[in-house]
C-alpha cells in the first residue's frame, strides 16, 4: 500500500545539542508515598514481618553518556539546564521489616503492561517469596499506558526535531473485533485527519492479500470507527490501518531507568536527593530479574542491548528468569514503537521484536549470514547473567521456541550448544500461562475449537526461581536444560505424520506453520521473507508432547494437553487461537473409544481404579522433585488436587 506523505514530515532531524560531561552515578530520586505493613504485619517464617513502600522515582539520563547511546531519539528529547533528559516512574517495594532476616537477595519482576504477575502465579497462597525472605521490587517501565491505583508505568519525555513535531508512517493492526461496527484506538496521535494519506485494509489471514476498504472515518486523532465488510470475512478478520503518526516517546529509557534504579538499590548509599537507600546500605548480595511473558521479553532485550551493564561497568542483574517469553525480544526501544503488541501466528505476525538473534549463544543466521546471540554483548563486557528461562508449549507452536535450541536452518534445523550459564526448560502440554489444574474450569471455547489447556507452569517456575537463585547465591547448578533436541528426535517438523499425532475424532491438527521473517522492518507494512526451519514437539500415543517437563498430569493423564488451539468457525477458522492450547478429554470407556474410534486409551482400561490413577500420578510428581524440578509441597499440592477429583472408577 503506498500512501502519499506532506514532504514537511520528512525534514532532517535536528539533535539537542549541549556540553559533555563525564559520566556521573546514576542520577535517581525515590520519593515513598506510602509505607506500611505488608499483609497487616504477618510474620513469614524465619524472614519476620515485611512492609510494604510505594512511590515513584525521579530520574534523569545524560543523552552523552556511552551507557545511554543505544536509546533511540534519547538525543531528540527535551533536556533540562543541566543537558538532562528527565523521566519518572512508579516503584513498589516489599522487603523486611529486619533486613537481617532477609536472604540478600533483590528479586526485581518487570511488571507485564503495569502488571504485577509475579504476586498470583509465583509467590502463590503459601507467600514463598517472603518466606523465603526476597527482597521483592517493582518498577514501570512501560510509557504508553496509563497509570492506575494498581499499575506501575512510566513517563517519558516525547521526541521532537527541533521543537518540531517527528511524523511517519505508523501501522495499526485490528483483530477480532467482530462483524458490525466497532472503535479501534491508535497506538499514537495521527499528525492530520486528512483520509487522502491514510489507508485501511482488511485479509481473513496474514497470508491473504490486503483489500482496501473505505468504511472508516476518524472520530479524532486517537481513534476510528469502522464498519467491517461482512462476507466473505469473519470476526477473526486482521484490519490494518496505516497512517501518519506524530508524537513518538522516548520508550527505550524504560530500559535505562531500570539499569539505573537497580543498580542504585543493589549498592547506592543516598540518591541525588540524598535521601537514604530505603534497602539499607550491604543489605543485598545478589539480583535476579523475572518477567512473564511480555516483561520475559523485556527481559532478554534489556540483556541483548547491553542494560545489564550499569553505568559504571558493572553488573546490574546477576540472574534473568524469562518465563513464557520464546525466542522473542520486544518492541521497546524504537521510534513508535508498539510495546502491548506480541507476534502470533495470526495476529499481528509482522510485529518488531520477533527477528534475530534468538538463541542466547552465537548464531548463524541461515537467512542472512549474520552472527549474533542475546548474550554477545554482556560477554565481551564481562556483565552476563545467568539464564534460567521457562516456556511453556504454546512458545514452541506460537513463538518459535525451538529457535533457542536450534539454528532455524530451512534446510533441516541443527541442535545449539548453550552457554554455561544458561538454562532451558519447556513444561509440556501448557498454553500461554494457564490456570494450573488438572481439568479446566469452564467449557467455554471463547473463539477457539478446543477447550483451553488447564495446565500451567507456576509450580515449576517456583522451584526453579529457588535454585536460580542457589546458583547465583552459592553456585549450585540448577538442573541441566530439559527443552528437546533434534538429536533426541523430541523436536521434528509440525506435520500430523513427523509429530505422531493421534487421528482424535472431532480434533482438526494444527499443521500449519508460517512464520515468516521479516527483511525490511522500515517498510510500511513490513516485508517478509524466507521462513526459518522451525520444530514443535513430537507426541506420545495420546498426542502429549514428550519434549521438556512433563507434569504429573501429562504422566498420568486424563486428557491429551496441547500448546496449540485452532481458531473457530467465523473467527478466520483454522488458524491459530492466541495464546491457548488444548483439552481433549480421553474416553472414558473401552466401548466408547471403539465407538468414537478415538485411538487413545480409555480411562478404565489405563487405571485398574481410582487408587491406581492417585499412585502413577503421585510416582509421577516424586519423580519431578527429585529431578529439581517441583518442590515437595507443590508436588503434595498437586497430588491432592488428583486425589480430590475421584473421576476414575
Amino acid at each position: 500500500m503506498s500512501v502519499a506523505i506532506p514532504t514537511t514530515a520528512w525534514a532532517a532531524p535536528a539533535v539537542n545539542e549541549h556540553p559533555s560531561r563525564p559520566v556521573a552515578d546514576p542520577s535517581v530520586e525515590l520519593v515513598i508515598e506510602t509505607r506500611e505493613p505488608l499483609q497487616d504485619g504477618e510474620l513469614f517464617g524465619e524472614s519476620g514481618a515485611y512492609e510494604r513502600l510505594r512511590g515513584h522515582v525521579l530520574g534523569e539520563l545524560d543523552p552523552d553518556a556511552p551507557a545511554n547511546a543505544g536509546i533511540v531519539d534519547l538525543d531528540k528529547a527535551p533536556v533540562n539546564d543541566d543537558g538532562m533528559v528527565e523521566y519518572s516512574v512508579d516503584i513498589e517495594i516489599h522487603k523486611p521489616v529486619d533486613a537481617d532476616k532477609g536472604n540478600g537477595t533483590l528479586l526485581y519482576e518487570a511488571v507485564n503492561r503495569g502488571r504485577q504477575l509475579m504476586l498470583g502465579s509465583v509467590n502463590g497462597a503459601d507467600s514463598l517469596l517472603y518466606e523465603e525472605g526476597f527482597t521483592v521490587v517493582w518498577t514501570g517501565w512501560q510509557g504508553d499506558i496509563p497509570g492506575t491505583e494498581t499499575t506501575l508505568v512510566g513517563d517519558f519525555p516525547i521526541a521532537t526535531d527541533a521543537g518540531e513535531p517527528i511524523v511517519e508512517l505508523v501501522r495499526a493492526e485490528f483483530v477480532d473485533q467482530g462483524t458490525g461496527t466497532w472503535t479501534g484506538d491508535l497506538p499514537y496521535p495521527a499528525a492530520t485527519l486528512d483520509r487522502a494519506v491514510t489507508g485501511l485494509s482488511v485479509r481473513e489471514r496474514e497470508s491473504d492479500p490486503r483489500r482496501p476498504i473505505e468504511s472508516w472515518r476518524y472520530l479524532d486523532d486517537r481513534r476510528i470507527e469502522v464498519t467491517s465488510p461482512g462476507e466473505p470475512y469473519s470476526s477473526g478478520a486482521i484490519f490494518e490501518f496505516i497512517y501518519p503518526a506524530k508524537d513518538p516517546i522516548v520508550l527505550g529509557m524504560g530500559f535505562a531507568a531500570t539499569r539505573d534504579i537497580n543498580s542504585y538499590l543493589r549498592s547506592g548509599d543516598r540518591d541525588s536527593a540524598g535521601n537514604p537507600n530505603p534497602l539499607g546500605v550491604g543489605s543485598i548480595d545478589d539480583t535476579i530479574a523475572l518477567g512473564i511473558s511480555q516483561s520475559g521479553r523485556f527481559l532478554r532485550d534489556f540483556v541483548y542491548q547491553g542494560f545489564n551493564e550499569d553505568i559504571a561497568g558493572s553488573r546490574v542483574f546477576d540472574g534473568v528468569m524469562p518465563i513464557i517469553a520464546g525466542s522473542r525480544k520486544i518492541w521497546l526501544n524504537d521510534r513508535f514503537a508498539q510495546v502491548g503488541w506480541w507476534s502470533k501466528q495470526h495476529e499481528q505476525h509482522l510485529q518488531e521484536g520477533d527477528q534475530f538473534p534468538f538463541a542466547y549463544g552465537t548464531v548463524r543466521d541461515p537467512l542472512t549470514g549474520r552472527e549474533d546471540g542475546i548474550l554477545d554483548d554482556c560477554t565481551e563486557t564481562d556483565t552476563c547473567p545467568k539464564v534460567v528461562h521457562v516456556d511453556g508449549e504454546y512458545e514452541l507452536w506460537g513463538a518459535r521456541g525451538s529457535l533457542l535450541v536450534t539454528d532455524g536452518d530451512p534446510a533441516g534445523p541443527r541442535d545449539l550448544e548453550q552457554p554455561a550459564a544458561v538454562r532451558l526448560y519447556l513444561v509440556a502440554g501448557t498454553p500461554h500461562g494457564g490456570a494450573d489444574r488438572i481439568l479446566p474450569e469452564t467449557e467455554d471455547r471463547g473463539i477457539c475449537q478446543q477447550v483451553n489447556s488447564p495446565l500451567g507452569n507456576s509450580a515449576v517456575v517456583r522451584a526453579l526461581l529457588l535454585r536460580l537463585d542457589g546458583w547465583v547465591a552459592e553456585g549450585v547448578e540448577p538442573p541441566a536444560s530439559r527443552y528437546g533436541s533434534v538429536d533426541g528426535r523430541l523436536l521434528v517438523p509440525a506435520g500430523q505424520e513427523s509429530t505422531g499425532f493421534p487421528e482424535i475424532p472431532g480434533v482438526t491438527y494444527n499443521g500449519l506453520y508460517n512464520h515468516l521473517a521479516v527483511t525490511d522492518y522500515d517498510a510500511v507494512p513490513p516485508i517478509t521473507g524466507a521462513e526459518y526451519g522451525v520444530l514443535v514437539p513430537r507426541v506420545d500415543e495420546d498426542g502429549n508432547a514428550l519434549a521438556g517437563i512433563r507434569l504429573p498430569a501429562i504422566e498420568a493423564p486424563l486428557a491429551t494437553y496441547t500448546g496449540w488451539n485452532l481458531r473457530a468457525a467465523g473467527h478466520a477458522e483454522g488458524e491459530m487461537c492466541p495464546g491457548a492450547g488444548s483439552f481433549i478429554p480421553l474416553p472414558e470407556t473401552r466401548s466408547q473409544r471403539l465407538d468414537t474410534g478415538d485411538p487413545r486409551t480409555s480411562i478404565t482400561e489405563r487405571y485398574r481404579n481410582y487408587a491406581d490413577y492417585v499412585h502413577q500420578f503421585s510416582r509421577a510428581a516424586d519423580a519431578l522433585v527429585a529431578d529439581g524440578h517441583l518442590r515437595p509441597e507443590d508436588a503434595a499440592t498437586m497430588v491432592a488436587e488428583a486425589d480430590a477429583l475421584r473421576l476414575v472408577p
